[in-house]
C-alpha cells in the first residue's frame, strides 16, 4: 500500500510539473523565438487575436504562450481582438469568473500586459456585451471605450496610422430575425455607418486599417454566405481605399484578395477552436492552424505575418506605399 501511495505522489508531481507555467527569464525567450519572424525596424507592431475565449480549451493556451514570445520578439505595442472574446454566451458581468479563467489566467505572460483593444463578436452579444466595455474600469490593460471606436498612432517618420474598431454584428443583415442576437438590433447601425464614413473621410493618416468581427470574404465555413455584411461595408472600404480589413468569425487564418478590389482582407480567428478551410477563387492563403496575425506598420510598408501556436511563421504579405 505504501509503495502504491509513493507512486501516486510521484505521478502527481510529474503531472503538475508538466503543466507548470514557464519561467519567463531571458533564456526562455531566447529559446522560444518564433521561426521565420521578420522584425522591421522603426515600426508600429501589434498582434491580432480572434475567437479565443474558451477557458483554456482547444489551443487557447499554446496560442497565448506564443503570443507572449511574439510580443517580446517584435517589441510590440498592443494587442487587438476580432471579437468572440468569450464563448459561447459572452460574460454575465464584470465579476463573471470567466474573466479570470479565460482571460487573466491564460494571457499571463509579462509581455501580454500591454493595451488590449477589443471588438465585439456575435457570441459576445449573447451575454452582457456592455460588461466587456465596463471591464475597462477593472483592468488596466483592457481598453474598450465603446462598441466602436478609433485609435490614431504616429510613426517615427511622422506619418499616422488610423485603426477603426467597428461593431459588425449590428450591421449584419443576417441577425435581424434571430432571437439569440436580438441585442444587436437595439444598436443604431445607421449612426455607426455614418461614424465610419466620417472617420475615413476626415482622416489624413497614411495608413488606414479596420478591425471587425465578420469577414466580407471567407475561404472557410461561411464561403458564399458573407454577401449581407459585404454589401454594407465593402463600398465604404473600397471608396476610401483602406489598406486592410481584419476580421474573425471563421476559426482559421486567411488572406483573401478578390479580383477587382483594392482592400486586403485578412481573417485571424484561430485563437482556440479550429475549422476547415479550402482554396477559393479569391484565396491567397488559408489554413486551419491555431495562431494569430502580427502587423508591422512602417512609413512605406504594412507587413502581415500569420504565426502558428507552434511558433512558426506560416505566411507573410507586404503592402507597400510610397
Amino acid at each position: 500500500m505504501r509503495l502504491i501511495n509513493i507512486c501516486f505522489v510521484i505521478a502527481s508531481i510529474t503531472i503538475f510539473h508538466s503543466y507548470a507555467k514557464p519561467v519567463h527569464d531571458e533564456s526562455y525567450y531566447q529559446t522560444q523565438q518564433i521561426q521565420g519572424l521578420t522584425v522591421p525596424a522603426e515600426s508600429l507592431n501589434f498582434l491580432v487575436l480572434g475567437d479565443w475565449g474558451r477557458n483554456g480549451h482547444y489551443q487557447q493556451i499554446p496560442v497565448a504562450e506564443m503570443m507572449d514570445v511574439a510580443m517580446w520578439q517584435l517589441d510590440a505595442d498592443f494587442i487587438v481582438t476580432t471579437g468572440d472574446n468569450f464563448y459561447s454566451n459572452g460574460v454575465a458581468s464584470v465579476d463573471d469568473p470567466y474573466w479570470k479563467t479565460s482571460f487573466e489566467d491564460i494571457y499571463h505572460g509579462p509581455h501580454l500586459f500591454e493595451n488590449w483593444y477589443p471588438t465585439l463578436g456575435n457570441h459576445d452579444y449573447r451575454g452582457n456585451w456592455q460588461a466587456q466595455i465596463d471591464y475597462s474600469d477593472v483592468s488596466r490593460r483592457w481598453v474598450f471605450p465603446s462598441s466602436y471606436y478609433a485609435k490614431r498612432f504616429e510613426l517615427d517618420s511622422g506619418e499616422a496610422v488610423l485603426i477603426l474598431f467597428i461593431d459588425t454584428s449590428p450591421l449584419n443583415p443576417g441577425y435581424k430575425n434571430e432571437a439569440k442576437y436580438a441585442e444587436t438590433q437595439k444598436q443604431d447601425s445607421a449612426k455607426q455607418l455614418a461614424w465610419i464614413e466620417a472617420q475615413l473621410t476626415t482622416s489624413t493618416a497614411k495608413w488606414k486599417i479596420v478591425i471587425g468581427h465578420h469577414p466580407l470574404y471567407s475561404s472557410g465555413k461561411r464561403y458564399g454566405k458573407t454577401a449581407g455584411i459585404r454589401d454594407v461595408l465593402e463600398p465604404i472600404f473600397e471608396n476610401h481605399k483602406i489598406d486592410a480589413y481584419f476580421a474573425g468569425h471563421e476559426h482559421d487564418l486567411q488572406h483573401n484578395q478578390p479580383q477587382g478590389t483594392t482592400v486586403q482582407h485578412f481573417v485571424s480567428g484561430a485563437g482556440s477552436e479550429l475549422r476547415k478551410v479550402a482554396q477559393r477563387p479569391f484565396t491567397r492563403f488559408a489554413q486551419a492552424t491555431a495562431g494569430i496575425a502580427s502587423v508591422s506598420v512602417s512609413n512605406n510598408e504594412l507587413l502581415v505575418q500569420f504565426i502558428s501556436d507552434a511558433s512558426k511563421v506560416l505566411y507573410q504579405y507586404s503592402i507597400n506605399k510610397d
